[in-house]
């Protein structure tokens, strides 16, 4: 099978993928020493079939709800979607889940302010976290696969994504363009060290450069 260097990460068969899997296998050695007949799973911005690709599917003893600002429907029994919000988790109480898990959504929360929220929350009702976020000073901008377009002026942005077809071979629809440089906001290491101070860090590399850093706490 080929790998898509300009496919979504969702895609099985894209380069982003290939960096989720390998991240999966660490994630999963970390769950495997958790001794409890289900373990309980929190995932914030989650999709069924993240889960659905590394066999995690009707599983007894795992049981996954998935949070997003809207609800979705699931195809397995040990999946359930429900709509919320990542910085406000007041319908949880504290520790009520074994694992909080995040990929790759902390970014798209606008500001840093939002993202603090979101931090604290995921580390409130979660026993265990694991929150993962691409590098921002990592050579290429992961969600427009351009070097260096995170440094760019907002405006000059909007130009590239409308008017060329530099970021993976399309001109943007205007409106979504706008929409998605506003929501983008990579975080650097020290700021995740801020959000997540008692944490520890892994680092995915990628031509020895670090692509993006997971916080957790196993």
């Amino acid at each position: 099978m080929s790998i898509k260097i300009f496919s979504d990460s969702k895609s099985r068969n894209s380069l982003g993928n290939k960096f989720r899997q390998k991240r999966f296998r660490f994630f999963r050695e970390q769950i495997n020493s958790i001794d409890k007949p289900i373990i309980k799973i929190l995932d914030v911005g989650g999709t069924e079939s993240y889960w659905e690709n590394n066999g995690f599917g009707n599983l007894d003893s795992i049981h996954i709800t998935l949070l997003n600002l809207e609800k979705k429907t699931t195809s397995y029994k040990n999946i359930d979607s429900i709509a919320g919000d990542a910085t406000n988790l007041k319908q949880y109480n504290d520790n009520q889940f074994d694992i909080c898990f995040s990929n790759s959504v902390i970014e798209h929360l606008y500001d840093f302010e939002n993202q603090k929220k979101m931090a604290k929350e995921t580390q409130r009702v979660g026993k265990y976290y694991f929150i993962q976020t691409p590098n921002k000073h990592f050579i290429i901008e992961p969600h427009f696969l351009l070097p260096f377009f995170q440094f760019l002026p907002k405006n000059l942005q909007y130009y590239i994504l409308t008017k060329t077809k530099l970021s993976r071979g399309k001109k943007w629809n205007k409106k979504f363009a706008k929409n998605y440089i506003n929501e983008i906001r990579l975080l650097s290491l020290n700021e995740m060290k801020e959000l997540y101070p008692h944490s520890k860090f892994d680092f995915e590399k990628f031509i020895g450069l670090t692509k993006s850093f997971t916080a957790h706490n196993f």
